[in-house]
């Protein structure tokens, strides 16, 4: 054994070793810049040692001939031995913009997958960042669409989006042949000196696969360095590629020793546009296209085929600012030396799934923006007064006014409640436009993705689903998607993601988000645990044109809804199937023995008999499931939780004259699973039932200024006894 306070002292002299070790290496750090810059000077270096800096050097016969624009005709910048920058970071940076410097970002972004990559970028940028933002986003329709849609449910303060219309820029740039794996959108960067608006000086240009380490600000601060002549910042690229040696029979473009990624730009638009950077790189991929077959790097080889001819418009920056993760990077040269990295680039086509020996530390850093919770970063900039979202004000005065004694508080804060929104999250092929299509409209939860793939194999038709999940939830549901054999091979199932915020299930918001992403005449108003029969969607189809209701008759066609207590049973094939295992008690009409009231007026007994639709009657708390026009009326999103949800929305319907007709073929069976938490807090709580109730007064009270005497009918169904949804 030891003596007392033997321990301590090891301890401490272990302590004192590894600070030692630790100023070690920060001082070698010093060193190793101090190094490169003698080194660059002329001076003594380790011919043994792996290059310090990855930023390209002019050599002296590569001085350019004449070709080329006269008005960027001027001397290089040129550092000690004529080598255009350091990878070591700088010891004095610039000073970062002013507090409330609004900066400006361009992306170009094109589909679903490259939407989801922004959002993980702008997460990122908006960790870090201390300044106000405007995004410019150049996109195609589909990611319009959802961007438009999430940034205006996110309500960032101090950020502003404009978007572009990538479809109206394809012309300058559809004549370039071009084999990287983004297209025509590879090119656009190319054209954001036009497409910009004209007043716009300076922007960030950035890939949409890249992650930032630190705050923008710094790298905007780097815009101090270029001299007046330097129009372009980047950072070298951090391969060979354009050294021609990667294989046998390589051909890159023209570039300056190993030339520069684009996937981080900085750029002085006002001195482009007043140098005629148009003609400039149109000349210049003309002239190198009669030699080669297209760009292999997209816009990426005509920025350095310019540069290569007119290098004083770079300004190098350090590596630290574009961490390159390609196949062949070379990127450990940076960041084996550099203390603090900035932005990482997983600029191959395998992205996170490339070969390296680091990539588990940098995959980490991704996934943590990836899954983070973008509820978050709607931090306000304090001290910097800027316009607030589209909303925000108004919604702040109603938050202000609820009273957090109120015991129904939770409720009415949940309705306010403004979800972020990420439409169309996975790959979607809208179907083509029929006059009767119907769309299933459904939504769900993390605990009920096992329903997807039976579902998808009784409905072959499109769907619009919405589910409430967290950030890192999503992921999981991706990787669900992606593994199951089932759901990979339907696209034409569009998934909206509701990010999930506040303690109870905004059921009637999410099917609002759903029913609006509908894209057919008709839907299908659901619930993710009801399996249609298998020939439903064929036959809505046929009835919707039987019935002629295309030709403005407002109906709704109800279809009745069954249940099995079995987890495992037969599905029935037909009405007659489904018949017998009712007779013989495997199925049951839908909650008869909890609510028969909610689907009494179906009147399952005509049905049995039924060869012709039918009508039926509203009555208090009918709930039926219905088809009706895509127009139709929303649900109300007061009703949150379990209960009278499905209710209301049949109210309002009625209310409107929609007509209720029940289908005689067609029917729905609800599969067994465990009661969701809003259902036990219903059935458990008499202060949920109450504000249940109070939301229930408040509806009525809302249809009678909305309709008048024709609502006073519905305040019947404030004497019927208190039932679920």
């Amino acid at each position: 054994m030891l003596p007392r306070g033997r321990p301590r002292a090891l301890g401490a002299a272990a302590l004192l070793l590894l600070l030692l070790l630790i100023g070690f290496f920060l001082f070698r750090g010093d060193l190793d810049c101090e190094r490169s810059e003698r080194e660059a000077s002329g001076g003594g270096g380790d011919p043994g040692s792996l290059p310090r800096s990855l930023t390209p050097r002019v050599p002296p016969d590569e001085r350019p001939g004449p070709r080329g624009t006269a008005a960027f005709d001027g001397d290089r910048p040129a550092g000690p031995g004529g080598h255009n920058g350091s990878d070591c970071i700088p010891p004095r940076p610039p000073p970062p913009p002013p507090k409330c410097e609004l900066l400006q970002v361009a992306i170009v972004c094109a589909g679903h997958n490259s939407s989801r990559d922004v959002i993980t970028l702008v997460k990122s940028m908006l960790f870090y960042r201390k300044n106000p933002l405007h995004l410019h986003l150049v996109t195609d329709a589909v990611a319009r669409n959802i961007l438009e849609t999430l940034f205006h449910t996110w309500m960032v303060p101090a950020v502003r989006i404009s978007f572009y219309n990538a479809d109206e820029l394809k012309p300058q740039v559809s004549w370039i042949p071009n084999k990287h794996y983004s297209g025509l959108y590879g090119l656009m960067k190319l054209v954001l000196p036009s497409a910009l608006p004209p007043d716009l000086a300076r922007v960030i240009v950035l890939d949409t696969d890249v992650t930032f380490a630190s705050n923008i600000a710094e790298l905007w601060a780097l815009f101090a360095h270029f001299s007046d002549k330097q129009v372009i910042g980047l950072v070298e690229n951090q391969s060979d590629w354009y050294l021609g040696n990667l294989w046998r029979n390589h051909r890159p473009w023209p570039a300056l020793g190993r030339g520069f990624n684009t996937g981080v730009i900085l750029l002085r638009l006002d001195r482009l546009r007043q140098a005629g950077w148009e003609q400039m790189w149109k000349l210049t991929a003309t002239r190198e296209l009669l030699t080669l077959p297209a760009t292999s790097l997209a816009d990426q080889d005509i920025f350095n085929a310019i540069i290569k001819e007119h290098p004083w418009l770079v300004q190098p920056l350090p590596c630290v600012w574009n961490v390159q993760l390609s196949d062949h990077t070379l990127a450990e040269r940076c960041y084996s030396e550099a203390s603090d990295l900035k932005v990482i680039h997983w600029n191959s086509p395998k992205k996170l799934r490339v070969k390296n020996k680091h990539v588990e530390s940098f995959r980490n850093l991704y996934l943590t923006f990836l899954e983070y919770d973008g509820n978050l970063l709607r931090r306000e900039l304090f001290g910097c007064p800027r316009p607030p979202p589209p909303g925000a004000e108004q919604l702040q005065r109603a938050l202000v006014q609820l009273d957090e004694e109120d015991a129904c508080f939770e409720f009415r804060r949940q309705q306010l409640t403004v979800h972020r929104v990420h439409v169309t999250f996975l790959p979607h092929k809208p179907p083509p436009p029929q006059p009767h299509d119907v769309t299933l409209v459904a939504q769900l939860s993390m605990d009920r993705l096992q329903m997807l793939e039976a579902l998808c194999r009784h409905w072959p038709g499109p769907m619009s689903l919405a589910l409430y999940l967290t950030d890192a939830e999503a992921q999981q549901f991706l990787r669900f998607v992606e593994t199951s054999v089932v759901l990979s091979a339907r696209q034409d199932v569009a998934y909206h993601v509701v990010y999930r915020e506040g303690p109870l299930y905004p059921i009637n918001q999410l099917r609002n988000v759903a029913l609006a992403q509908a894209l057919t005449p008709y839907v299908f108003l659901s619930d993710i645990d009801f399996l249609p029969a298998y020939s439903l969607y064929g036959y809505l189809r046929a009835s919707i044109k039987q019935l002629e209701l295309g030709s403005g008759r407002k109906a709704a066609l109800v279809v009745p809804a069954f249940e099995t207590l079995h987890y495992r049973f037969s599905f029935p094939r037909s009405k007659a199937e489904l018949l017998a295992l009712l007779d013989a008690g495997s199925l049951h009409t839908f909650r008869y023995h909890e609510w028969p009231r909610g689907h009494a007026p179906t009147d399952y007994a005509r049905w049995r008999e039924a060869q012709a639709p039918y009508h039926v009657q509203w009555a208090a708390d009918y709930e039926p499931y219905v088809v009706v026009p895509r127009d139709c009326p929303s649900y109300d999103p007061r009703f949150v939780g379990f209960g009278w949800n499905k209710v209301a929305h049949v109210v309002e319907l009625d209310a409107q004259e929609y007509e209720l007709l029940v289908l005689p073929e067609a029917f729905a069976i609800h599969l067994p699973h465990a009661p969701s938490l809003d259902i036990s807090s219903f059935r458990s709580s008499p202060t949920y039932r109450d504000c249940l109730q109070a939301l229930k007064d408040e509806f009525h009270q809302d249809l009678s200024r909305r309709y008048g005497a024709a609502a006073l009918k519905y305040l019947t169904a404030l004497r019927q006894p208190r039932g679920p949804t």
